[in-house]
C-alpha cells in the first residue's frame, strides 16, 4: 500500500513539474518579438498610395512597424520642428524639406525627389457652376481652399498669380484667405486644413468648387468632377521630395529599417503604383 501510494506522489510530482516547464515554454514561445517601428511623416495628398507602399513594405519585412502620420505637410513641419519623433519625412513641396535641412535636421545624402502632381479645380458631379478651370473661378459662390502653409493652397496661390487674379507677392504662400477672397471680389471661402479636407467639403457640396491636387481625385471620382487640370506652365512643377530626418530617440536598427524603406518607396518597382494613384513619376 505505501509502495502505491509513493508511486503515485512520484508520478502527479512528475506530472506537475512537466506542466510548469510546458507552462514556461508556451509562455516563452508565445511572446511577440519587439518590431522595429518606422515613424513616416507624409503628405496627407500621399495617403492613398502610402497605404499600400506600408502594405507591401511590412508585408516583405514583418519585423517592421511602419507608422505612418498624414497631414498636411506645414503641419508635419510644424510637429518635426517642435520635438515629434520623426523617421522618414516624405513631403507635398521642397519648401518644408528645405527649412529642416537648413535646420540641420535632414540625414546627408538621403533627400531625393520623388513625384509629380498637379493641381485640379473639382466640383460635384451634377454641379451647374459656371466655373469652367482656376481662370474663372470667381465665378463661385463658394470655394474650398487650404491655406497657405499647406502646399496645394500656395500653388493655388501661386497659378492665381500667374493668371493675374491675384496681385504679385514676394511669397504666395502668405497671401492670407481673407486676401484671396477679396482678390476675387469677394467670393466666399472655406479654409481647409489640407487637400483631404478640401476634397471633403466639394464632395459634401459644402462648396461649390475647390483645389486639391489630381492624386486626391482617384477613387473619388463619383464624389468629385474634375473641371480642369491646371498645367504646369501656370503652377509650376509639384515635387515631393522625401529625406530621412535625424531622430535622436532612433535606435541603429530603426535608423537602418528608415533608410531601406526610404530606399524601398523610391525604386523603380514603385513607379507603377504612384502612376496608379495619379503622380507624374517622370522627375529629377
Amino acid at each position: 500500500m505505501k509502495k502505491k501510494l509513493f508511486t503515485l506522489l512520484v508520478a502527479f510530482t512528475m506530472i506537475f513539474a512537466l506542466a510548469a516547464c510546458g507552462g514556461r515554454g508556451e509562455r516563452e514561445d508565445a511572446a511577440p518579438a519587439e518590431k522595429t517601428t518606422v515613424n513616416v511623416f507624409a503628405a496627407a495628398s500621399l495617403g492613398a498610395v502610402m497605404g499600400e507602399l506600408e502594405a507591401n513594405y511590412e508585408a516583405a519585412n514583418p519585423d517592421v512597424d511602419i507608422v505612418v502620420n498624414a497631414d498636411s505637410s506645414g503641419a508635419l513641419l510644424t510637429q518635426i520642428q517642435e520635438g515629434a519623433p520623426c523617421d522618414v519625412f516624405f513631403s507635398a513641396a521642397q519648401k518644408q524639406m528645405d527649412t529642416l535641412e537648413e535646420g540641420g535636421q535632414v540625414v546627408e545624402g538621403t533627400r531625393t525627389n520623388v513625384v509629380n502632381n498637379q493641381l485640379v479645380v473639382v466640383t460635384q458631379p451634377d454641379s451647374a457652376t459656371e466655373v469652367t478651370g482656376l481662370a474663372d473661378i470667381a465665378k463661385a459662390r463658394s470655394i474650398a481652399l487650404a491655406d497657405g502653409s499647406v502646399p496645394v493652397g500656395k500653388y493655388t496661390r501661386q497659378a492665381m498669380i500667374k493668371l493675374g487674379l491675384l496681385a504679385e507677392a514676394e511669397d504666395p504662400a502668405a497671401i492670407t484667405t481673407a486676401e484671396v477672397s477679396e482678390q476675387l471680389g469677394g467670393v466666399e471661402i472655406s479654409e481647409q486644413g489640407n487637400v483631404s479636407k478640401v476634397l471633403a467639403a466639394v464632395e459634401e457640396a459644402s462648396c461649390e468648387v475647390g483645389t486639391t491636387y489630381l492624386s486626391d481625385t482617384v477613387g473619388h471620382e463619383d464624389g468629385v468632377k474634375i473641371l480642369e487640370v491646371v498645367p504646369y506652365d501656370v503652377t509650376g512643377n509639384i515635387i515631393y521630395p522625401v529625406a530621412q530626418i535625424t531622430n535622436p530617440d532612433a535606435d541603429d536598427a530603426e535608423s537602418a529599417a528608415a533608410a531601406d524603406f526610404i530606399a524601398f518607396i523610391t525604386n523603380e518597382d514603385a513607379k507603377a503604383l504612384y502612376q496608379k494613384y495619379g503622380f507624374d513619376t517622370d522627375v529629377e
